[in-house]
C-alpha cells in the first residue's frame, strides 16, 4: 500500500470532497480520483461513496482512516524530531580522542559547542589513534582526534587540524637543561623513557636521524607518569607540545629544535558523517 495514496485518501476524508481536497494538495481533481481509484483497486474493496454532495466512508474506509490518521501523526513527529537535529535543539556526537587533545583541545571545544547549542550532547572517549580509528571504521563513535607523525590515515575521510612541535624534556637538575648548544646526539648515552607505539618509534628514527640508537629504560603511554620518571633524573624524553600544555611537573626543562620533529594532529570521519548537524558543529568547534 502506497503512503502517500494512503494521505490523500485522509486529506479526501477529512475535507468531504474530492474537490476540496485536491485544492488543500494543490492538485487537480482527476489527479485525485485516479490515486483514490488505484488505492481502492490495492485493497480490494470500496473505501467512499461519492456523490455529488461528497463523500461519504464506508466501513473499510473508516478503518484505513484510523491508519492514515496514525501514519500522518508519525510523520509529523519525525518532521519535528529531524527539525530539532537540524537546528540543534538536540542531538548527539560520539567523540574518540587522543589522551592529551582529550586535555587540552576537547575541554575548549566542548564548552564552545555547550554555550551555544546546550542541548547538543558529547560522549568523549579517550582512545589512542589505532582504537581511535577502528572506533571509527565500526561506527561505534562518530568522529575521532587522532595524531601522525607521518601520512594521515587514508582510510577514513580526513579533516587536519594542525601541526605541533616536539620537544626534549629533561629533568631540571639535568646537565641538558642549562646547556647553550644541544642536540640530540648529545644525548647518546642517556637512558629513554618513551611514550606509545607511534610515540616511540618517532623517538627511534630522530635518534637514528642524529646517529644512535636510544636505550629505552621506561615506557609508558601516561605523559604525567613520563614526565615524573624524567624528573626524578631515570631518563630523558620527547613530548609533544599538547602533552606539556595539559601538564607540566615542575621540576623538568624543556628544550626545543626542529630536529625533535612534528607531529599532526586533526580529525577523521567516515564519509558523509560531518554533514549531520551535530557532528558538523563539533568539527567546527574543534576547528577553531
Amino acid at each position: 500500500m502506497d503512503p502517500r495514496r494512503l494521505l490523500i485518501f485522509r486529506a479526501v476524508a477529512r475535507a468531504g470532497s474530492i474537490s476540496a481536497a485536491a485544492r488543500e494538495l494543490g492538485w487537480t481533481q482527476p489527479a485525485v480520483s485516479q490515486h483514490l481509484r488505484t488505492l481502492e483497486r490495492s485493497t480490494g474493496c470500496a473505501l467512499l461513496l461519492r456523490s455529488a454532495t461528497g463523500v461519504q466512508l464506508t466501513e473499510p474506509g473508516r478503518v484505513l482512516l484510523s491508519r492514515a490518521d496514525a501514519l500522518a501523526v508519525q510523520l509529523h513527529l519525525a518532521e519535528e524530531e529531524l527539525a530539532d537535529l537540524t537546528s540543534l535543539r538536540r542531538g548527539r556526537v560520539r567523540l574518540a580522542a587522543y589522551p592529551s587533545a582529550a586535555a587540552t583541545l576537547v575541554p575548549r571545544a566542548v564548552a564552545g559547542l555547550r554555550e551555544r547549542h546546550p542541548d547538543v550532547d558529547v560522549e568523549l572517549t579517550e582512545a589512542e589513534p589505532p582504537q581511535a580509528l577502528a572506533l571509527v571504521a565500526a561506527g561505534d563513535v562518530d568522529l575521532a582526534l587522532v595524531f601522525s607523525y607521518d601520512d594521515p590515515p587514508a582510510e577514513l575521510e580526513w579533516r587536519p587540524l594542525g601541526v605541533e612541535p616536539v620537544a626534549l624534556v629533561v629533568g631540571g637538575e639535568h646537565w641538558a637543561a642549562t646547556r647553550g648548544r644541544l642536540t640530540l646526539g648529545d644525548l647518546a648515552e642517556e637512558p629513554w623513557v618513551v611514550g606509545c607505539e607511534r610515540c616511540r618509534a618517532h623517538a627511534v628514527r630522530v635518534c637514528a636521524e642524529a646517529g644512535f640508537e636510544p636505550t629505552v629504560r621506561h615506557v609508558s603511554d601516561d605523559y604525567v607518569v613520563v614526565q615524573n620518571l624524567v624528573a626524578v633524573g631515570l631518563g630523558v624524553t620527547l613530548l609533544p607540545r599538547s602533552a606539556l600544555e595539559a601538564y607540566r611537573h615542575p621540576s623538568v626543562a624543556v628544550r626545543d629544535h626542529p630536529s625533535y620533529g612534528t607531529r599532526r594532529f586533526g580529525l577523521v570521519h567516515r564519509e558523509g558523517a560531518d554533514s549531520v548537524p551535530a557532528t558538523a558543529a563539533l568539527v567546527r568547534e574543534l576547528s577553531a
